[in-house]
């Protein structure tokens, strides 16, 4: 590798690279040298307190040795093998992957992260069914590529439009906050709220036709487009819909599976076992690109005298499926999905005390560590502190003040993402939310009255 002083790690990087995301003439990058736990150091020796796990992945937190060193010995036995090919780490983590999935999903498909994962899990949904179309919700994202992007209903989705994938129908999320059927009502209960969402998708299902649906796709906790925690029967309510006319249900646990939420995915929360699940992420903590298809055997089947036409070059890569056995080991033998699960209920006392005391904060939630602020003019109208799809003068200082303070965050239009590492403590969570109380002050100053 070619070495260069720290100071020119930045300069060389803007020089060369494209960045996603992001107007290029506008990118300002942190230049990081190390991290380690929660917390990430730049080049000129600043910390920071990762507040979004990085890119909502490093679940067991930076830096874990016994990771790293997994990693290591990978790559010094083996550190690639053909995808057509059987190899320790595939007979290790297919089985790993059977004890912590929901029940009889124990058929696995390795990709190199979620967008691929949803792709591939949208061919064996359509092949297995023979039919075509995807229903998938508007507050969603299932990755970059055409056709996650496809299944995604955000304006990510939009702005590269036409894409190329056709049969994708979206439908509205159960919203609580900003329920399109309930704008006026504020009493309305939390089973007549999830009944109609409900009726909404059963009528979806029957206008596009239930023989041509191959599969309906949900985030079981919506990430970035609002962190937004289904009512109790919404998810029991889909899956109950998808056996009534015979349509597959994919949940994309790319950003909640792995402790995220307080369980090992999503779906456990309401006991209910999908036909297929997509996951990445928390797989590996980020520590390698790995994604995964999990499904049901029947499904899989499909392809046992059918040629499977698709593949990856990286398929089953030794050292990105090494990284993931080291991961759930940690996350047993830590127990870090259950220490989520009570640090979450921490975080959600901290959460509520903000709508007490910030008149810009409209609402805030979480389930498990997977929580959100989103950020209002009015509390009264809801109006967001940036528009649908963009930012605004106030967001962008409030994210600049927790950068100059030294936590780290991600803001998505008007909401305020809270995603750390799964390992973190209720002294380091207070740490953050000292500055996060101060950074609201700015959008206070916002509010019309």
């Amino acid at each position: 590798m070619i070495e260069i002083p720290d100071s020119e790690i930045l300069p060389q990087s803007m020089e060369h690279n494209i960045w996603t995301w992001s107007a290029q003439s506008k990118v300002s990058p942190i230049p990081i040298k190390k991290a380690k736990g929660v917390y990430f150091w730049d080049v000129d020796g600043k910390r920071y307190l990762d507040f979004n796990s990085m890119v909502m992945c490093v679940n067991i937190g930076h830096g874990d040795e016994r990771v790293i060193e997994a990693i290591v010995d990978q790559a010094r036995e083996l550190p690639f093998a053909g995808p057509g090919m059987a190899t320790k780490p595939r007979a290790v983590l297919g089985s790993l992957l059977s004890e912590i999935t929901p029940s009889g999903l124990t058929k696995f498909l390795y990709t190199l992260g979620g967008a691929d994962a949803n792709e591939n899990a949208i061919k064996f949904a359509r092949a297995y069914t023979g039919k075509s179309k995807i229903l998938a919700r508007y507050r969603s994202y299932h990755g970059a590529t055409y056709g996650a992007l496809a299944l995604t209903g955000d304006p990510r989705r939009t702005a590269w439009e036409p894409v190329v994938m056709p049969g994708v129908v979206h439908f509205l999320d159960p919203y609580r906050y900003r329920s399109t059927f309930h704008r006026n009502r504020e009493d309305v209960s939390e089973a007549e709220f999830c009944s109609d969402y409900l009726a909404h998708l059963e009528e979806i299902i029957l206008f596009e036709g239930p023989k041509t649906i191959a599969a309906v796709m949900v985030e079981p906790v919506t990430g970035t487009n609002g962190v937004i925690i289904p009512p109790e029967g919404y998810l029991q309510g889909v899956r109950s819909l998808c056996d009534k006319y015979e349509i597959l249900l994919i949940a994309d646990e790319v950003m909640s599976g792995f402790g995220r939420t307080g369980e090992w995915f999503a779906v456990n929360h309401w006991n209910v076992i999908p036909d297929i699940m997509t996951m990445a992420k928390g797989l590996t903590s980020g520590y390698a690109p790995l994604g995964a298809v999990a499904m049901k055997p029947e499904i899989a089947a499909t392809f046992n005298d059918r040629v499977f036409e698709g593949g990856l070059t990286y398929n089953g890569h030794p050292i990105s499926l090494a990284a993931a056995i080291a991961t759930i080991k940690v996350m047993q033998e830590d127990h870090i999905v259950e220490k989520a699960k009570e640090t979450g209920k921490v975080m959600s006392d901290m959460l509520a005390e903000l709508v007490d005391r910030h008149p810009s904060v409209g609402d805030a939630r979480s389930i498990g560590l997977f929580g959100i602020v989103e950020i209002v003019k009015n509390r009264k109208t809801k109006e967001p502190m940036a528009p649908f799809g963009g930012s605004s003068n106030e967001m962008n200082a409030f994210k600049k003040y927790m950068l100059e303070h030294g936590v780290f965050v991600y803001t998505h239009w008007h909401t305020v993402l809270l995603i750390p590492p799964l390992i973190i403590t209720p002294e380091q969570l207070a740490e953050g939310f000292m500055v996060l109380e101060k950074a609201l002050e700015i959008t206070d100053q916002a509010v019309k009255v």
